[in-house]
């Protein structure tokens, strides 16, 4: 999600063209996976969820160098991630945080993406304010104490995240077992743009254009659906 967005705030996709769209996410994924996973999958593996269009490992290699060299190869993302343990273990004075806290608090994290305000937000900020969230739980929390306990952010904006989990009812569904929070999360590389609210200006998209110069669409396989009828009504 990190690269998408930054990719998507230095780079304008193309306006009507779906694979370009799929292709992104897919090569986002692909790069994640390589930056932290020490077996990374195959190609194939990463497009799940019966897309529309599967991609050449070549056309995905592509999009991933143009993806970061758009990043400037700053591909080491900073994330709420980042800070979720440390703010936990704060709250509750420097006790290790229970599996079952980090789990809500990864899924609450993940539910952000439902608002593209939160965008506006550091990552300790937004990690700060799912830690309350998540602590408050279980115990009380004295919000005011909790965050005098963070070191480096903004009393204000914490409080700001936090209201903007209210208004989209975020915090309310990660109480209930994370039901509510889970079912945001994206179950394909592409449900990630689902969520946000996308402009697309520019008429043209060469994915090549790192390694060659083309206005040809990439190498694309088009998978041929179980049932036409089923395809036509997810297009």
């Amino acid at each position: 999600m990190n690269y998408l967005d930054r990719f998507l705030s230095l780079y304008e996709l193309p306006r009507g063209k779906a694979w370009a769209v799929q292709l992104l996410a897919v090569a986002c994924l692909s790069i994640a996976a390589k930056v932290e996973e020490t077996t990374v999958p195959q190609s194939v593996d990463l497009q799940v969820g019966d897309p529309k269009f599967v991609f050449e490992a070549k056309t995905i290699l592509r999009m991933e160098l143009l993806v970061m060299s758009t990043l400037k190869w700053r591909m080491q993302a900073c994330t709420p991630y980042s800070f979720i343990d440390y703010f936990l273990s704060k709250i509750s004075d420097d006790q290790h945080p229970s599996t079952s806290s980090i789990c809500r608090s990864e899924q609450l994290i993940l539910s952000t993406i439902r608002g593209i305000d939160f965008l506006e937000f550091r990552p300790s900020e937004i990690a700060a304010a799912v830690a309350i969230c998540i602590s408050g739980e279980t115990q009380a929390v004295d919000i005011d104490k909790a965050i005098s306990c963070f070191m480096h952010v903004d009393k204000v904006r914490v409080l700001k995240c936090l209201e903007l989990m209210k208004d989209l009812s975020l915090i309310s569904g990660s109480a209930n077992r994370g039901s509510a929070s889970a079912s945001s999360v994206p179950q394909s590389p592409v449900g990630v743009l689902d969520a946000a609210c996308l402009s697309y200006k520019s008429d043209e998209f060469t994915v090549g254009s790192c390694a060659n110069s083309s206005h040809k669409s990439p190498d694309i396989k088009r998978r041929k659906p179980d049932n036409p009828s089923k395809m036509d009504s997810q297009s």
